[in-house]
């Protein structure tokens, strides 16, 4: 079951829910900032994508990100470092963040969306 990390205030997160539904995907919705991936599940996802790195995870753009001078941290940052972080505040992961098993994605692209979630529903 794909697992779909959104915040309802988000017009991305918004966009990407459209796609789903638009394609007919099931996904079950978590709300990000309220109830945010548990620290076990961010160190997995990050060091099993680590090849997408840290920067890759987080809302970048975000006012929580810019306050706390994540920007000059996440270099030096540590796996685990990064996952207590996201963990504790929501709004430090980049939305909507998506995962089934070995899949994942942040942030909404729609040709990348095509090419990672349109074809695990064809298998």
């Amino acid at each position: 079951m794909i697992k779909f990390y959104g915040y309802k205030k988000c017009s991305t997160s918004r966009k990407a829910r459209k796609w789903f539904d638009d394609h007919q995907i099931k996904y079950e919705f978590q709300d990000l900032v309220e109830d945010p991936p548990t620290k076990i599940d961010l160190v997995n996802w990050l060091n099993t994508h680590q090849d997408r790195g840290l920067r890759y995870f987080f809302n970048t753009s975000g006012q929580h990100y810019r306050q706390m001078k994540l920007k000059d941290k996440i270099p030096t940052m540590t796996v685990d470092e990064a996952a207590d972080l996201m963990s504790k505040d929501g709004k430090l992961i980049k939305r909507p963040l998506v995962v089934d098993g070995n899949k994942l994605t942040c942030g909404f692209n729609e040709e990348n969306y095509e090419k990672t979630w349109l074809s695990s529903t064809e298998n």
